[in-house]
């Protein structure tokens, strides 16, 4: 096998593996939670069972989290009751983070919920089946553990500085050279960035900037359609992260903060060429609710609406 084979398999695994984990990991699944939310109450109760506690800073490193986004999220954990946050008593720089009697029956549920779908694809495999697929999952681990764990991994922010101008540039470029767009396509992109900076309501829209190893690699925002609808835009994972489960992620808290934020139901627009990008809405549980013809400089393509239900 050639180093060119090699990577292909690489790569044929890893879309593989992720549609696995998205359809282990539906939406219903963690509701009314993100996935990311769901780690963050998974950490803290691993921590209690160890006999000790979260420290904000230790989250933030293990999960690979902005630290603005997870002070975000133990906020919601603090409104909903289920988590408490003070002042470590050995350094009064640093918050400790703890679950409360609620925060634990959360996820109770939600770990319930998981191993329930896990035990449903176990169970159709068979003994043999089953065998073979701890065993491997084994091999990989202990084969590329190292590796994995000597990275930085990634990282979903909010944007700052500088991003907003790296989102109009990355999607000029990189549709450029994918899909042949052009330059009304980038206009489009800057309008729609230049509204979100002057007029978004933070309570009401948001954006992502998704990190690898302290470099941009992805972006999404949630924008309002109208009082009822939000809209998911500019949706981008840069090639040299492909694979690695960002789009999904980045759908994912679009969609949980939409639901957040008290939408009915959430849509989108794209385009059928962009194969990648409709399997993940897909997998998120977007349906195909519009379709009519338009052009691009020209060129005549189809023009798509997706739809979710929030309510």
């Amino acid at each position: 096998m050639t180093v060119d084979d090699r990577v292909a398999a690489v790569r044929a695994f890893n879309r593989f593996y992720t549609g696995v984990i998205g359809a282990l990991q539906a939406e219903t699944m963690y509701a009314p939670y993100s996935l990311t939310e769901a780690r963050v109450l998974y950490e803290l109760e691993q921590h209690r069972r160890e006999g000790g506690h979260s420290e904000v800073t230790d989250l933030r490193r293990d999960l690979g989290l902005d630290a603005g986004y997870l002070s975000r999220i133990l906020a919601r954990f603090e409104g909903e009751g289920l988590a408490t946050r003070e002042r470590s008593p050995a350094d009064g720089r640093r918050q400790v983070v703890r679950l409360t009697d609620v925060g634990r029956a959360t996820f109770a549920e939600l770990d319930k919920r998981s191993d329930e779908r896990i035990e449903e694809m176990l169970a159709k495999l068979g003994d043999d089946g089953r065998g073979r697929l701890v065993t491997a999952m084994s091999v990989i681990e202990q084969t590329l553990g190292d590796e994995i764990r000597s990275g930085a991994g990634c990282v979903i922010r909010p944007p700052s500085t500088g991003d907003l101008g790296w989102v109009v540039f990355r999607h000029g470029v990189l549709y450029a050279h994918e899909q042949g767009w052009g330059q009304r396509f980038e206009g489009l992109v800057a309008r729609i960035v230049a509204d979100y900076a002057d007029h978004h309501d933070p309570a009401r829209e948001a954006g992502w900037i998704a990190e690898v190893d302290g470099e941009r690699a992805g972006c999404v925002f949630c924008v309002r359609k109208d009082d009822d609808t939000a809209q998911l835009r500019m949706l981008l994972v840069e090639p040299f992260a492909r694979g690695l489960g960002l789009g999904g992620r980045l759908i994912d808290e679009c969609v949980s903060f939409a639901r957040a934020a008290g939408y009915r139901q959430i849509m989108l627009w794209t385009r059928p060429v962009l194969t990648d990008a409709r399997r993940l809405y897909q997998r998120a549980g977007f349906q195909l609710t519009h379709e009519e013809p338009g052009d691009e400089e020209g060129t005549p393509v189809i023009e798509q609406t997706w739809s979710m239900p929030l309510a």
